[in-house]
C-alpha cells in the first residue's frame, strides 16, 4: 500500500535499468532535468513522495491524479522545482519525456502537466499520464515508459511500453 507523506524509492524491474530512478541530463540541455534510471549506484538514492489531489486521503490508490515530488535532493537548476512534469523533449518527433520543474497541488489547465497516476501493473505498478483534473483540457493518455536518448542515457517518457516499477518505503 503506497501513502502520502511518506518517501519511498521508485525501482524497476528491469534490472538492465540499473537502480531507482533519479535526474539525468536530457541531451545536451542542462535544465529542466529529466527524470531517469540512476546508473551510477555512487550516485545516492532519491527518494519520491506522493500527493494526491484529494489531499484528505492517506493511502494513493490506483488511477488517482497525483504529484510525484523528489524529496531529498538537491538540483543543478535552482529555478525548477523536483516536482515530475511532462516535457516537450523533441516537438518534432512528439517525444514527450517527464522532467522536473513542475508545480505541486493547484489542479486544472494551468498545472495539467504535473499530474500522474499509478495503476498495478504485472508485479509491480506503472505510472500513466492522463490526468483529469480539467474536465475540459484535451489531454494525451498514455503509459510513461523509457526511451534511450543518443548519448545511451535511458529517461523516462510517454510511451506504449510501460516501465514496471516497486515502490520501497525508506
Amino acid at each position: 500500500m503506497v501513502r502520502a507523506g511518506f518517501d519511498y524509492l521508485v525501482v524497476p524491474i528491469r534490472k538492465d535499468l540499473g537502480a531507482e530512478l533519479g535526474l539525468a541530463f536530457i541531451g545536451t540541455q542542462v535544465c529542466p532535468l529529466g527524470i531517469g534510471p540512476r546508473l551510477n549506484p555512487n550516485d545516492g538514492s532519491l527518494s519520491i513522495n506522493f500527493f494526491s489531489v484529494n489531499s484528505k486521503k492517506g493511502v494513493i490508490r490506483e488511477f488517482t491524479d497525483l504529484n510525484v515530488e523528489f524529496t531529498k535532493t538537491y538540483t543543478i537548476c535552482p529555478h525548477h522545482s523536483n516536482v515530475w512534469r511532462l516535457d516537450h523533449y523533441n516537438p518534432q518527433k512528439e517525444d514527450h519525456v517527464i522532467t522536473n520543474g513542475g508545480v505541486k497541488g493547484n489542479p486544472g489547465r494551468d498545472t495539467i502537466s504535473n499530474w500522474f497516476k499509478i495503476e498495478k501493473y504485472g508485479g509491480g505498478y506503472k505510472f500513466v499520464f492522463c490526468p483529469s483534473v480539467c474536465n475540459y483540457c484535451d489531454v494525451i493518455c498514455k503509459n510513461v515508459g523509457v526511451i534511450v536518448q543518443n548519448n545511451g542515457q535511458p529517461i523516462l517518457a510517454l510511451s506504449n511500453e510501460p516501465l514496471e516499477v516497486v515502490f520501497k518505503k525508506v
